[in-house]
């Protein structure tokens, strides 16, 4: 089965990274062991592991660093911290101490192995019973308009009033009878701010021509996608989302592609309550 095979990948991320500590681990380079699109390696790696890779990451290598505090007496905290990938004895203990409640001190003189143990009992979070809809459909082509958000995943209504304002401007994708979609680049929350991006679309007819709003052409390719409908605020979304990656996809024998999930808003919070909202979500597939 496919859920298998993307637990065998995981895996093996999980034992490169073991074997690899002292290394530069991006998610970049984590993507091409798991041999997946590094837009959706984050969420399968949370839907198996239970915690992003960035913090699976640091506890390997505080793992590390508590071996050495409790096994090799003779070296320095301040080598072990350094060899943990930390700039100071300062911020290595900061972290220790928050992960396992103890010092590096305290916990080379008595470490607390029980609580110790629990640290690493990676599960994934606990959805509940949740029954959603999902439906494998053909997305077909679509033209689109978008206007590229770069950052702060908090300022991103600051460009969607600037599309908004493009839409009604142009006339060539109205709101009420044009498509609205929104397109990431992956999870905010795995990423730093600046790498952050958002396209805001909306289909069109024709190109778009020159403007002062920074809207452009683009297309939405024809894919096998995985849909799910979300009612609700968009503050909602992650769950949703995180349901389709921990419990559809890892069941469906399906597999991701390489293009990011996206979303297609039905409406919007100017016109409905937030609890009226209607989002379609599209996890792209492999054929």
């Amino acid at each position: 089965m496919q859920s298998n095979l993307l637990q065998q990948r995981i895996s093996l991320v999980c034992d490169y990274i073991n074997q690899h500590l002292d290394d530069e681990l991006t998610v970049s380079l984590l993507s091409d062991v798991a041999a997946l699109s590094k837009f959706h390696f984050h969420r399968v790696f949370v839907a198996f592991m239970g915690v992003n890779v960035g913090k699976y990451i640091l506890l390997a290598r505080l793992k590390r660093a508590s071996f050495r505090l409790a096994f090799e007496r003779d070296i320095k905290i301040i080598d072990i911290a350094l060899e943990a990938k930390f700039d100071s004895a300062e911020a290595f203990s900061r972290a220790f101490k928050r992960t396992f409640e103890q010092s590096p001190s305290q916990f080379r003189q008595a470490a607390n192995w029980p609580s110790w143990y629990d640290v690493f009992n990676f599960s994934p979070q606990n959805l509940g019973v949740q029954t959603m809809q999902v439906d494998i459909i053909n997305f077909e082509q679509t033209q689109i308009a978008f206007l590229e958000h770069k950052g702060s995943a908090k300022l991103i209504f600051e460009s969607a009033g600037k599309f908004i304002a493009w839409r009604q401007n142009s006339g060539l994708s109205p709101i009420n009878t044009s498509r609205t979609f929104g397109m990431p680049n992956g999870d905010p929350e795995a990423m730093a701010e600046d790498a952050f991006r958002f396209k805001l679309c909306g289909s069109v007819n024709t190109e778009v021509p020159d403007n002062g709003f920074g809207v452009e052409s683009g297309v939405i390719p024809q894919m096998r996608c995985a849909k799910v409908r979300h009612l609700g605020s968009h503050d909602n979304m992650e769950q949703t989302i995180r349901w389709l990656y921990q419990n559809w996809l890892a069941d469906s024998g399906e597999l991701p592609n390489a293009h990011c999930c996206f979303f297609e808003y039905h409406n919007f919070v100017h016109q409905v309550d937030e609890c009226d909202l209607i989002t379609d979500i599209y996890l792209p597939l492999q054929n």
